[in-house]
């Protein structure tokens, strides 16, 4: 039913980890994620995104040795589509999201206490409801416990390295933005210099 001791201590170790970094990188203060929401802040974005390319070059590079196993959920477009809707409208509310909130917990934050015990709630209520919820989701679309690669038909490493490709060129114009001295410079169209002979 679990997994080896092992594996449970390299999660917690990660978890630990990940936690120091978000709270490092700023990411479990309300400022920074409402800027984000305004479209004023990135920091956001930018370690999600970092998080996500780096695990899925982690994952898929251990998952020949078995170090790591993929738990894949059913693709049901209903619940994703009204999970995600509800993910994002609670995140906008809160101010935090769940990983967020519990690192800002360890800061002290009370705002982050009471939303995830709020968070711990709604668990219990779905959890109460996943029958019910469940039998809804797959009866308007279900396509079973499937990949983006295996639903193509292309290789994992290639949607990996468009990930990377995307994180790249978004690492570039956001320094491009923000250093000028590395914008191509161009001359300012003017009047030529009549010279006299």
């Amino acid at each position: 039913m679990f997994d080896p001791i092992w594996k449970l201590a390299l999660g917690l170790i990660t978890g630990v980890v990940f936690g120091i970094l978000l709270q490092k990188g700023r990411v479990a203060k309300y400022h920074v994620i409402l800027g984000q929401f305004l479209f004023r802040d990135w920091t956001v974005v930018k370690i999600m995104g970092t998080a996500v390319v780096v695990g899925a070059i982690g994952i898929y590079a251990l998952l020949p040795t078995e170090a790591v196993s993929l738990h894949i959920k059913p693709l049901a477009w209903v619940g994703i589509l009204v999970g995600g809707a509800c993910f994002g409208a609670g995140m906008s509310l809160f101010g935090y999201c769940p990983g967020t909130s519990v690192a800002a917990c360890g800061e002290g934050r009370r705002d982050a206490m009471v939303g995830v015990v709020g968070m711990l709630f709604g668990a219990a209520l779905f959890v109460g409801f996943y029958p019910q919820l469940s039998a809804f989701a797959k009866a308007w679309g279900d396509a079973g416990e499937i990949t983006i690669p295996q639903w193509t038909g292309t290789s994992p490493w290639l949607w990996i390295g468009g990930l990377v490709s995307v994180a790249l060129a978004a690492f570039f114009f956001a320094r491009l933005r923000h250093n000028p001295t590395l914008r191509p410079r161009t001359k300012p169209i003017g009047r030529r210099k009549q010279v006299s002979a």
